[in-house]
């Protein structure tokens, strides 16, 4: 089967991307390239106000295609450094990505998951900083940053699996959902988003990264009027981008 991502509109504002590689939608160069033009489309398309990312076959993702990898040779160096740059344009969406994680999340694919905005599991994920078990590093960045040096130590050291009850713990996760509540439970998550002021969404995200907080274009947005009057007149508020 040639492996596949899958690009949905279950909501005018949410796009839904699906990793659909079995076993374990192991991020190989076609999913990859797959991948970098859906975050191409979403960012050019400002009717798109949240992302939420999953895997099928009951996998988030198991990192590099390792079977690819053996044959790429003398190319693997590029790969590896092709990987980090895609997991920063991840991290870099222009909007919130929500990581709705169900079984394997492993090396690579925790790392895809750390550059996701949010993370939520289900009660069935593995979560592994697997690196170390294959001669290389990963999460060695975002780990330590999201949930402090030791916590991280102790996965990137270790190389060994951890349950969701730890990464929920940890800090890894934000909630713990049943497999079949997993994806409602993202998509319920993505909708709140797309319903708050999406310029201020976008330039919260901006500012957690570490860039400026302009908060004097919100506070001259017409989305910032809109929340005024709408909370005046105690009317839900409905927003335009600007």
């Amino acid at each position: 089967m040639t492996p596949t991502l899958h690009v949905s509109r279950p909501h005018a504002a949410i796009v839904l991307l699906e990793l659909d590689g079995p076993p374990a939608n192991g991020l190989g160069m076609a999913l990859r390239l797959a991948l970098e033009e859906a975050l191409d489309a979403i960012n050019a398309d400002l009717d798109v106000r949240a992302v939420v990312l999953t895997g099928r076959n009951g996998a988030f993702c198991a990192g590099d295609d390792l079977r690819e990898a053996a044959g790429r040779g003398a190319g693997q160096l590029k790969a590896v450094l092709g990987f980090n740059v895609l997991m920063d344009r991840v991290e870099a969406c222009r909007v919130p990505v929500i990581a709705a994680i169900d079984g394997w999340c492993l090396g690579g694919g925790l790392e895809l998951a750390l550059s996701c905005d949010i993370r939520i599991a289900s009660d069935r994920a593995s979560f592994a900083a697997s690196g170390v078990n294959i001669g290389l590093m990963a999460s060695v960045v975002r780990l330590p940053r999201l949930i402090g040096e030791a916590r991280a130590k102790a996965h990137l050291l270790t190389g060994a699996s951890f349950d969701p009850a730890r990464a929920l713990a940890d800090g890894v996760v934000s909630q713990v959902q049943a497999v079949e509540a997993l994806l409602p439970a993202a998509l319920e998550l993505a909708d709140r988003i797309a319903s708050r002021a999406p310029l201020a969404v976008e330039a919260a995200k901006r500012a957690v990264a570490g860039g400026a907080a302009d908060v004097a274009s919100l506070v001259a947005s017409a989305d910032h009027a809109e929340a005024v009057a709408a909370f005046m007149a105690k009317r839900p508020a409905v927003f335009h981008r600007a």
